[in-house]
């Protein structure tokens, strides 16, 4: 367990503490932004790998047993995620330049600007009260915690690098999904989100779903 929380620990510092601090800053001034950006990539492969390994061969306790309730509840709230993560690919807020910050927010953004995130933390999450052991605690809680604490870091790098134009843009987008729609500062516009991210999210769920004990060795529902 001892390793698998220093794993989880690495985890969120390179992903957090890194990126989303001024240290990085710092470290691209040493090396430059082409440098940072492979060193980034490398340490990243790294430190996931050590926690998966880490994860798989750690000695767990088990907290509690998800009732069948639970389960239903779980597996219907991953189809969002999938769908989420599909909508994130059409036009990913994360990475929008300055002109895009100064364009109408569109598709996926006017629900939220952070759904590849968003997606990653509802399946963290999910998995944390579906596996109800302590291992799972940690290995899920790390991506949940880096998912959840990225959403505002990337703001503030967006907002430090191009205020005026990010003021305007966050003003009519939210980190909560649907928040800006709620407010009345946008509208829910399914054409630009298209049919795509729906159904192939609904398709993949639908298959995971199903193959799920043959993929990772546990069912995702337990009939009968």
């Amino acid at each position: 367990m001892t390793l698998l929380i220093l794993a989880a620990l690495l985890w969120v510092f390179v992903h957090v503490g890194i990126s989303g601090t001024a240290l990085r800053g710092q470290v691209v001034a040493r090396l430059g932004e082409g440098r940072f950006t492979l060193a980034f990539a490398i340490a990243s492969v790294v430190s996931i790998t050590l926690l998966v390994i880490a994860w798989q061969n750690a000695e767990t306790t088990f907290l509690w047993a998800a009732p069948g309730w639970l389960r239903w509840i779980l597996a219907f709230a991953m189809l969002p995620a999938f769908v989420l993560f599909m909508a994130s690919h059409k036009r990913n807020p994360t990475a929008v330049g300055a002109k895009g910050l100064g364009e109408e927010p569109r598709g996926i953004q006017r629900v939220t600007r952070h759904p590849m995130l968003w997606s990653f933390a509802i399946w963290a999450a999910v998995h944390l009260l579906g596996n109800g052991d302590t291992a799972s605690l940690v290995f899920f809680g790390a991506f949940l915690a880096t998912a959840l604490a990225g959403m505002p870091s990337i703001d503030a790098k967006i907002a430090k690098r191009q205020p005026e134009a990010w003021r305007g843009f966050a003003a009519r987008t939210s980190i909560l999904p649907f928040g800006a729609i709620l407010a009345g500062r946008n509208r829910l516009a399914l054409a630009e989100i298209g049919w795509m991210p729906p159904v192939v999210g609904l398709v993949v769920w639908a298959a995971l779903l199903h193959f799920h004990r043959g993929i990772f060795g546990v069912p995702a529902l337990i009939l009968g």
